[in-house]
Parts: C-alpha cells; sequence; structure tokens
C-alpha cells in the first residue's frame, strides 16, 4: 500500500486491499464500487459521487485491462494518468481508496492479446456480447466481464456503479451478475455530457479541436431518429434511423468540402431491445430500447446512445 499524500490510501496489492476490506467489513460499512481504467473525467467523478450518497465508503479501480483489446487496437497509447487521476478523486471528497491492481496479479498466468493464445479462466455471458460492440470487437465483452468479476472478487462490494455511456456493458454486466448469482446491486448512471450534448469519453483527448468541432454528429444523429419516435411516433426501423444516416453523411461530406486532413466513418448504427439487445425492425408500443452507434473521427473511434422508453439500464 502507498499514498501519495496520505488522504486516500492506495493499494497496489491484492492481500494488502482485503486487509482493508475486512476491516470496512468489521465496521458494518457498506461499500460501493467505480471501477475504471484511470485517464478519468467528471463522467467518472460523477460516479463516484453518485456512490458515496448510497455508500459509507467508495472503492475506485484503476486498471487498463488488456483482456479487452485487441492486438490492433491501442492498449500501449490508453492514457494513463495517475497523477492527475489521484488528484480528481482527492478532489471529490467521496473516495475512500484506490485499488491500482497489477497486470501479473490479475492474470497470474499472464495474458497476450492473442485471444487463441490465452490460457486461464475467462467470463462470457452468452447472448448479449455478440452483437453491437461485440461485432467489430469480439473479444471486448469476454474481456470486460472477466476483470469484472476479478474486481467484484477482490472488493466484494454491496453496489457498483457504471455509466450508462457503455450502454451494452451494463446489459452484459447486470446479466452477468444475476446468473453469477452474485450479491452486489448495480446502479447505471446516466452519461455525463459537455455543454454540446458530447458524452465525457477518456478518448476524448485524442481529438484536435478541429475534430472536436464536429464530433457531436453521432449524439445529434441519435437524438434526431429519437426525436422520430417521441414525436413522430415512427417505429420502422429504416425510418426511425434515417435522420441519423443524414446527419452523419452530411458532416461526413462538410468535412470533405473543407479539406479537412481527417475522415469521419460509420461503424454502425443500432436499434435494440434493452433486455435482449436483438436488433429491431419495428419498435413496439411503449417498448424499451437502445439507439446507440459508434463512428470514427479520425482513428478516434467514440461511442454513444440514447434509451428509449427507460431511464436506466
Amino acid at each position: 500500500m502507498y499514498s501519495l499524500s496520505g488522504k486516500i490510501p492506495v493499494f497496489d496489492s491484492i492481500a494488502a486491499f482485503r486487509e482493508w476490506r475486512r476491516e470496512m467489513t468489521r465496521q458494518n460499512k457498506v461499500v460501493g464500487f467505480v471501477p475504471t481504467m484511470g485517464a478519468l473525467h467528471e463522467g467518472h467523478l460523477q460516479l463516484v459521487q453518485t456512490a458515496k450518497k448510497e455508500c459509507d465508503a467508495v472503492v475506485v479501480s484503476i486498471f487498463v485491462n488488456p483482456a479487452q483489446f485487441a492486438p490492433h487496437e491501442d492498449l500501449d497509447q490508453y492514457p494513463r494518468t495517475f497523477d492527475t487521476d489521484y488528484a480528481s478523486l482527492l478532489s471529490t471528497n467521496a473516495c475512500a481508496a484506490i485499488l491500482l491492481p497489477k497486470v501479473s496479479e490479475m492474470y497470474p498466468v499472464g495474458i497476450t492479446l492473442d485471444r487463441s493464445q490465452q490460457r486461464g479462466a475467462f467470463v462470457e455471458v452468452q447472448g448479449l456480447s455478440h452483437q453491437m460492440e461485440g461485432i467489430p470487437r469480439p473479444h471486448f465483452f469476454r474481456g470486460v466481464a472477466t476483470v469484472v468479476t476479478k474486481l467484484f472478487n477482490i472488493v466484494q462490494p454491496d453496489l457498483a456503479f457504471f455509466g450508462q455511456k457503455d450502454a451494452q456493458q451494463c446489459v452484459v454486466l447486470r446479466a452477468m451478475i444475476r446468473d453469477l448469482l452474485l450479491p452486489i446491486t448495480m446502479r447505471s448512471v446516466p452519461t455525463c455530457r459537455e455543454a454540446d450534448g458530447m458524452a465525457l469519453s477518456s478518448r476524448n483527448r485524442y481529438l484536435t479541436p478541429e475534430m472536436r468541432k464536429i464530433s457531436t454528429l453521432l449524439y445529434r444523429g441519435l437524438t434526431a431518429a429519437k426525436k422520430n419516435i417521441v414525436d413522430h411516433k415512427v417505429q420502422d426501423r429504416e425510418e426511425i434511423l434515417k435522420p441519423a444516416y443524414e446527419i452523419i453523411e452530411q458532416v461526413k461530406q462538410e468535412c470533405k468540402d473543407q479539406g479537412l486532413d481527417f475522415d469521419i466513418r460509420l461503424d454502425y448504427l443500432s436499434l435494440v431491445d434493452v433486455e435482449t439487445l436483438s436488433e429491431l425492425q419495428v419498435l413496439g408500443d411503449d417498448q424499451a430500447a437502445i439507439l446507440s452507434g459508434a463512428i470514427y473521427v479520425g482513428t478516434t473511434r467514440l461511442i454513444d446512445n440514447v434509451l428509449i422508453n427507460a431511464e436506466e439500464l
């Protein structure tokens, strides 16, 4: 264990953290947990503050999980900003402990990004991991479910808090908690946005100022599609998504016309049932659904979603 200022204990040893956790049990404390990969922004801090309202002690983990990255993805480039993250957590006055586990402890037999060469125990949530984000990133939710299970085993939280920006992750993890009979209550917290609607993300820091100006296009497209449902009672998938495709195509063309040195590339748009994550061709009356998408601005991949007939995932 170590601490930068003595105000928030930082545990890089699982055994040392478990000693602290046993003390929380002895004091009958309700423990909340916010797992992160670091590079914290206001959205993460909002999760911590929300957790503090319901819990006596809030644990934040910072761990860049190799198992959810493919060999061609940005594991090495993913921002690691612990000193800034610590200061941010200190400013919330809501974090009781930071868990900073080592890769060697989290994956005792080692971990390679090549899934075919991986050894050891992994967790998969069947039926909810292969669609949406799972199409371009088939490895992703296996890595997420595995690391979150490991972190749950270490932290033993009473409540766990996740952001709704990662909508499919929320659905996958809620199912995992249910199916593995974990004694944990999960809370999903609404997406934290900037004034122009841009969802906060650790990857936003990759955007140049010119990229950032147009990066609300996905959110604008999704909200236009939602307006089709709410205001115009549209139920056909193609008609619902039409304004989203039009907005994205318009911005893409504007970038070309202006000779900007980056491209816009749509990965996918999705309209799924909120429980099964099955793609919907027709939205039923009052059916709870997720409108979501992913888009590349230059080489930076951005995701976002809006909920239909639902408040929480």
